[in-house]
């Protein structure tokens, strides 16, 4: 007797289907689990055959069997427990076969045969819809994530005995769950604005130049500049995120199970700020069971690191390569795992250890102090951020002002104004901000007349630039001439970006 069920499982960020085979024969009792389970999966084993009877299924005599296919996928979660389950009944002929064409099963099963939530039902939906498969019985707590898939039925389910009696048609499918929010209820910072910030026209600028094309920030200031303060309201500028972003996000959330209290879509860009303390695995991802870093959270959102030269060098230095490529690759003996990662970066650092370098009468520290302080952050990672701006002490004249600053909201919509610009200029290409921008991309769309580029030559030998840093001043000059609605880029935007290139704090 043979029974087979369609699952899924999440290898990395991806999901795949696996189909749940399951053969029963006469013979001493046995229940054995192939085709690379982990050991959680292993443990199905005693949950199912207590929660079967639970249900009310009395298993006889019998050796089971079951097969996880493909066989050279590794399989982890609890999400196997339900298929499984079914797979034995269906074997047993007290599940219709014909009703489990077209259509996936997963959950978690307790003792008493409730099936629990799961994680990754997201992404998992996603890939059945890929694959054709038009309905999926899932655990009524983590259903609502399947609802947000096109042209997939989900059925939220409480227990083993309704998924049995759904797929043999003696009870009708309950209602889809609801959603907590609607799609365009999105809420910006939390009530955080720019207009909570005094003064600081300058760093305010840099920060708009940086959300409109999407370029890595570096903020250097003292202590109380309101470096963090700017880092926590850049979200609030940065356009809405379109539904396949959202998708994307919502995904890596549902795989660390963060997505299951929210009850709908992530609509906002991610804002994550690790502690300097964090390892190199947590912020890029890895482990024994392969998940998602932090990184990989803020995907499509900003990655805040504050106080940098407090994080380790070598969990720093673990960036260089997402920060390129936009993606995390691991190897593992189990497989090569990508994870996507493209975030805005935006640090925050002082420019000594007490906080008042330059300034003689405050600064504490020698000259030697100040250098190694710098150089806990290494070149290759300074020359990967477009944008360094220093935040000057905030005057008495700036805080005890009555004129409003600049909201959120105006800033964004000139934001919103050069992203549109760029969302026309690159149409039909894989770029969708000015930093996506690869060399080749830089020559096309970045031309300069015979004035710029000489300007250029003479900024290129005069900073000791690197084809890197060459490239990256033209991208935020390109970012620049687009908040001005400038189809060319002129001089002026070229000199403003090399302000922003300009570290003169490193040189010590």
């Amino acid at each position: 007797m043979y029974g087979t069920v369609t699952s899924g499982t999440i290898y990395g960020i991806e999901s795949r289907m696996i189909q749940v085979e399951v053969d029963i024969s006469p013979g001493m009792p046995c229940f054995q689990i192939v085709g690379l389970p982990g050991s959680e999966v292993r443990e199905a084993r005693e949950r199912v055959k207590v929660a079967l009877k639970n249900a009310g299924v009395e298993l006889p005599s019998i050796c089971i069997n079951v097969n996880l296919s493909p066989a050279d996928i590794p399989k982890s979660g609890t999400l196997f427990d339900l298929p499984v389950a079914v797979g034995i009944m269906a074997a047993l002929s007290r599940v219709d076969r014909g009703a489990l064409d077209g259509t996936l099963l997963i959950g978690e099963l307790s003792l008493s045969g409730e099936v629990k939530p799961v994680r990754g039902v997201l992404p998992i939906v996603r890939a059945a819809a890929a694959a054709g498969i038009r309905r999926c019985i899932l655990p009524a707590r983590s259903a609502w994530e399947g609802t947000l898939v096109e042209d997939v039925e989900s059925i939220p389910v409480e227990n083993l005995k309704q998924a049995v009696d759904l797929l043999n048609g003696t009870a009708k499918p309950p209602d889809a769950p609801h959603l907590a929010e609607s799609e365009n209820n999105i809420r910006y910072g939390n009530g955080e604005d720019f207009a909570d910030i005094s003064g600081q026209e300058g760093l305010k600028r840099a920060a708009e130049v940086a959300a409109a094309g999407f370029h890595n920030l570096l903020v250097i200031g003292t202590p109380g500049s309101g470096k963090t303060m700017l880092a926590r309201r850049i979200p609030t500028i940065l356009p809405p995120m379109s539904t396949e972003e959202s998708l994307e996000v919502s995904s890596i959330y549902s795989i660390l199970g963060l997505l299951r209290s929210t009850g709908s879509l992530k609509k906002e860009r991610p804002f994550l700020n690790p502690h300097h303390t964090i390892t190199g695995q947590a912020l890029t991802g890895g482990g024994r069971i392969p998940a998602p870093g932090i990184i990989s959270q803020a995907h499509r959102g900003v990655l805040f690191l504050d106080e940098l030269p407090e994080f380790k060098r070598q969990t720093l230095d673990t960036l260089r390569q997402p920060l390129e490529d936009r993606q995390v690759q691991i190897a593992r003996s189990s497989g090569n795992y990508i994870y996507p990662a493209d975030f805005m970066l935006v640090a925050a650092m002082n420019p000594c250890p007490c906080g008042y370098y330059p300034d003689p009468g405050r600064c504490r520290c020698t000259r030697n102090e100040v250098r190694r302080y710098l150089r806990r952050v290494s070149g290759p990672i300074l020359d990967r951020m477009d944008i360094c701006v220093e935040a000057q002490p905030v005057e008495f004249k700036d805080i005890a002002r009555h004129k409003p600053a600049e909201d959120s909201a105006v800033i964004r919509a000139r934001v919103l104004a050069a992203r549109q610009i760029q969302t026309d200029r690159f149409a039909g290409t894989n770029v969708r901000f000015n930093a996506d921008m690869k060399a080749s991309d830089v020559e096309r769309f970045c031309g300069l007349g015979r004035k710029e580029r000489l300007y250029m030559e003479k900024m290129f030998a005069a900073m000791h630039l690197s084809a890197r840093g060459y490239h990256k001043i033209l991208k935020v000059a390109r970012t620049i001439a687009d908040l001005e609605q400038s189809d060319a880029v002129t001089e002026n935007h070229l000199a403003e970006a090399i302000c922003y290139r300009h570290m003169e704090v490193f040189e010590v």
